[in-house]
C-alpha cells in the first residue's frame, strides 16, 4: 500500500484539532462568534440548525463543508431535525458543487474523532470534495504544496450565489 504523506497539515491539526482538549474555543465555534462577515469567514450559507463553510485548507476547489451550529462530537448526539437539515443541505451542497465544477466524482464523509483523522475533532462537520479523475498528483507530497486553481474569494462568490 502507497502512502501519502501530508506534512503541510501539521500545523493546522496540532492547533485547532486539539482546541477542546487545550481549553480553547474550536475554530469553528471562534466563527460562529466572529464580527468578520460571512464573506470573509468563508461561509457560503445559514441555515436554521446548520451553516456551509468552505474549508480553509482545501484538498480541491470547491471543497466545503456543512456543520451544524451545536457543538457536538457524534453524530449520534445531533438532534433529528438538525441531521435531517444538514443532510439536505449536504445533498444540496453536492448538486451546486456538481453543477459549477462538473467533477468526475465527489467525496463526501465526516471523520469523526481524532482517531478516525477529524482535523477538528471535538465538532461533527460533513465535508464534499469535488473529485477529478487525474487530480491527484506529486506537487502535495514532493513540494509540500496542494495546487487549488481557484481562489477561496471566487470559489464563494459561486456557491454563495448558488445557495441563494
Amino acid at each position: 500500500m502507497d502512502r501519502l504523506w501530508t506534512p503541510w497539515r501539521y500545523r493546522y491539526v496540532t492547533t485547532d484539532a486539539n482546541a477542546d482538549a487545550q481549553g480553547k474555543e474550536c475554530v469553528f465555534c471562534r466563527i460562529l462568534g466572529s464580527q468578520s462577515s460571512d464573506r470573509e469567514n468563508l461561509i457560503v450559507c445559514r441555515a436554521r440548525d446548520n451553516f456551509v463553510i468552505l474549508n480553509r485548507f482545501p484538498y480541491t476547489s470547491g471543497h466545503a463543508m456543512v456543520i451544524p451550529y451545536a457543538h457536538l462530537d457524534t453524530l449520534s448526539a445531533l438532534p433529528a431535525a438538525a441531521l435531517q437539515e444538514m443532510t439536505a443541505l449536504t445533498q444540496k451542497l453536492e448538486g451546486v458543487l456538481r453543477a459549477l465544477y462538473k467533477p468526475d466524482g465527489m467525496n463526501i464523509g465526516m471523520n469523526i474523532g481524532r482517531a478516525a483523522g477529524a482535523g477538528v475533532a471535538g465538532h461533527i462537520h460533513m465535508h464534499a470534495v469535488p473529485r477529478w479523475i487525474g487530480d491527484a498528483n506529486f506537487a502535495g507530497v514532493i513540494g509540500e504544496t496542494r495546487i487549488v486553481p481557484e481562489e477561496p474569494d471566487t470559489t464563494w462568490e459561486r456557491l454563495a450565489a448558488a445557495f441563494l
